[in-house]
């Protein structure tokens, strides 16, 4: 990179770059290119900040929120947010929150943000989420939660999120808690998780199910229990259940959804050595870990599709005018700002969250997502071509689904 940085964020644009922006003291940013792997300057924030959240929008915008400079609660960087805009390479700001935030934003499927606050209040009253809206540029309270600390926050298939709770209360049983975008308000499942968890993962699987795994318990000081148990929890029948656990016992480590279906577990805490059973005593040591595990969910599904007019998901996209059923190609090629029928399969039925579409380097406004209409197993996702799109006769057309990257299709753009 042009700077050393830790406490960054690193976020995947709509052209296949990915933003690096910030880490403890810096304001700067800069711009990986795949392409020539290659890093350059970008623009810088118009905070030095560390340890914030960095959520790409869907108009191709990423919002900044959160994070600290200076470390201390009266920190403004703390309620402050803006956006980095790829298209001029710039940040502005944009509203503050009315409290602080350190990293934890979840896009909800209106194409908001919810904030969580991942710090420790007693008084639950003053633990109160707030919601970023992208048409109005502002903050806005929503309902409050149960308690805070070391949480998740994992958009499930319906549009509600699973918020899973790490406390500094020393119980052994963890909370979680479901928020209703719509309404605003958190309401419990039917049971809780198996176990508590503090610095654990939470991944949305491919069949709507979430995957929790790892985590630690922190009951007396300076005693910490890092685990290797994983659960899933089941949005249908709101329940909790053991999956297998992980080879190592993990901590602050990462999660990600493969292609393939699969989530890959990365590196973390470990404890080595032996706890008592009150888990007040111990004998051994924390170790930073280089290892990775793959998880195996019960049911694998791929990312979604993209077709082709070759049928073989390469070259020319099986897209259309729409409502004229007119193919899209060099002798008939799309405009900025008609609408245009993708055709493509992976999208899973019944889900609220829509896909991603990213034409030209720019993100496309989605119209409509779902089954096609009349064709069993075929799905549909109406676009908006987004202006600004250099005319070629094989612009790269792109979609993400869930965190997962289809096949890359072309277009004729005039």
């Amino acid at each position: 990179m042009t700077t050393p940085r830790a406490g960054h964020t690193a976020t995947l644009l709509p052209d296949g770059k990915v933003l690096i922006a910030g880490g403890y003291p810096l304001a700067s940013a800069e711009l990986y290119d795949p392409a020539t792997k290659t890093f350059t300057p970008t623009g810088d924030m118009t905070r030095a900040r560390s340890g914030h959240a960095a959520t790409l929008l869907p108009s191709g915008r990423v919002l900044i929120v959160g994070g600290y400079t200076e470390g201390r609660d009266t920190d403004p960087t703390r309620i402050s947010a803006e956006l980095y805009d790829p298209s001029t390479g710039t940040f502005t700001p944009t509203g503050n929150m009315a409290g602080p935030s350190y990293h934890r934003a979840t896009l909800l499927a209106s194409g908001k943000v919810l904030i969580t606050r991942d710090y420790f209040n007693s008084n639950s009253s003053l633990i109160q989420y707030e919601v970023y809206d992208p048409s109005t540029g502002t903050f806005s309270l929503t309902g409050n939660p149960s308690t805070c600390c070391q949480s998740t926050a994992t958009l499930l298939m319906n549009g509600n999120v699973l918020v899973a709770y790490g406390t500094p209360s020393g119980r052994t049983l963890g909370i979680a808690e479901l928020y209703d975008p719509a309404s605003g308000i958190f309401t419990a499942p039917e049971n809780t998780t198996e176990t508590y968890r503090g610095g654990h993962t939470a991944t949305l699987l491919a069949d709507g199910n979430v995957l929790l795994a790892g985590g630690s318990w922190g009951e007396v000081v300076p005693e910490i229990l890092f685990f290797a148990g994983a659960e899933i929890y089941d949005p249908e029948k709101g329940t909790f259940g053991s999956t297998g656990s992980m080879h190592a016992n993990r901590w602050d480590h990462t999660a990600t959804l493969l292609n393939d279906g699969r989530v890959l577990i990365a590196g973390g805490a470990s404890f080595v050595g032996s706890v008592a059973p009150d888990r007040h005593s111990s004998q051994g040591r924390t170790e930073l870990l280089s290892s990775a595990e793959l998880y195996t969910p019960a049911v694998l599904a791929g990312a979604p599709v993209l077709l082709s007019l070759s049928g073989d998901g390469k070259g020319q996209g099986a897209i259309l005018h729409a409502g004229t059923h007119q193919v899209v190609s060099s002798n008939n090629p799309a405009r900025a700002g008609e609408p245009l029928e993708i055709y493509l399969t992976g999208l899973t039925d019944g889900s609220v969250i829509p896909p991603q579409v990213a034409i030209g380097g720019r993100m496309a406004e989605i119209l409509f997502f779902g089954k096609a209409p009349g064709f069993a197993g075929l799905n549909q996702v109406n676009v908006r071509m987004p202006s600004g799109v250099v005319p070629s006769p094989t612009v790269p057309m792109r979609l993400t689904y869930i965190g997962r990257a289809s096949n890359e299709v072309t277009i004729a753009v005039r």
